[in-house]
């Protein structure tokens, strides 16, 4: 097959401020979000402050509009960082559980990557539960 595979690499982690500006106009200005989205993505597989992933997501899971592409992204960031941390903030927990539940009622709202972040949360943290 010539040209038809695609190979999909993880991005590497930027630098925090580099996200972080990134997360910030894409809230402001809906064009950027796919550079938001590889920020994203890369902080949650490779960024090792696991406060900083979560403050990520929480800016964008908390104050995206209804329907951005970035939504159901954090869902599944926190998803990604659950495995990697073994810990997330019942904050954090409780944003990807928003986001799921929004997604199940409204796939327009929050696309289904939310839910995906949701069972791997529960999958690899289900040891922390009632703790």
């Amino acid at each position: 097959m010539t040209g038809a595979h695609h190979m999909f690499e993880n991005p590497p982690a930027l630098r925090h401020d580099v996200v972080a500006e990134a997360v910030e106009g894409a809230l402001h200005n809906s064009m950027l979000e796919a550079h938001a989205a590889v920020a994203l993505v890369g902080a949650a597989m490779n960024d090792n402050d696991r406060a900083f992933i979560e403050h990520c997501c929480i800016e964008v899971g908390t104050r995206a509009a209804a329907g951005s592409q970035l939504l159901g992204l954090v869902g599944l960031c926190l998803g990604h960082a659950a495995p990697r941390f073994g810990h997330l903030s019942d904050r954090a927990i409780l944003l990807a559980e928003t986001l799921a539940t929004r997604a199940e009622l409204d796939p327009l709202d929050v696309d289904g990557r939310a839910l995906d972040g949701l069972d791997d949360i529960r999958s690899y943290l289900r040891c922390d539960e009632g703790e």
